[in-house]
Formats: structure tokens, sequence, C-alpha cells
């Protein structure tokens, strides 16, 4: 069975960091691109990071300078460093997969909640 399981996610402070950690199986995704995508109450879920089969990064302009994603092609992971967070970065993130390198992800974990107070 192939499947995504994210941690690391929990309650921060203002101004604090997290690091996401996303474990894969069933298959191997050294060659895929790998995503991460958040969906905060009563919104609509949103593009945060994604890491191509190259290792080129991409990010949305909200969390740039502040996350970094990366990837362990020998331990079939991916990681989202999360730093200076904030209460709008509130949400429950969620890794994806590109089987087909060609959008959109068609392979998603089952989410990690962030929290970040005031």
């Amino acid at each position: 069975q192939v499947q995504l399981v994210e941690s690391g996610g929990g309650l921060v402070q203002a101004g604090g960091s997290l690091r996401l950690s996303c474990a894969a199986s069933g298959r191997t995704f050294s060659r895929k691109s790998r995503g991460w995508l958040r969906q905060a109450p009563g919104k609509e879920r949103e593009f945060v990071a994604a890491i191509s089969r190259n290792g080129k990064t991409y990010y949305r302009d909200t969390v740039k300078g502040r996350f970094t994603v990366s990837r362990d092609n020998a331990k079939n992971t991916v990681d989202l460093q999360m730093n200076s967070l904030s209460p709008e970065d509130r949400a429950v993130y969620y890794c994806a997969a590109d089987t087909d390198n060609s959008p959109p992800y068609d392979i998603w974990g089952q989410g990690t909640q962030v929290t970040v107070s005031s």
C-alpha cells in the first residue's frame, strides 16, 4: 500500500520554529516531485512548498525566507523546516507526491496540525 505519513506538528509560539517530516512507504519517490500544502479552518487548501525530482525548490510568497523544503531520497522522506512562524501559519499541513511528474499531486498524507499562538 502506498502511503505518506506526516509528523512534527504541534503548538508553538509566534516567532518559533517547527520541522515537519513526511515518510513514504509502498514505493520509492526519489524521482518524483514532492510538496507541502496546508488548509486553515474555513479556507481552501493552498500550496506551501515543493521540491522537484531534480532538487529545485518552490515556495508560496508568504513563506519565502522562512520555510525550507528538503528531501532525503535514501530515506524516501521530505521535510519542511518552518521558522518565524506566525498565527497566519496555523493550519493542517499535508505532504503530497506527484507520481507522474505532472500536476496535480495524486498521493496525499493524512495531515499534521500546526498551531501558532500569539
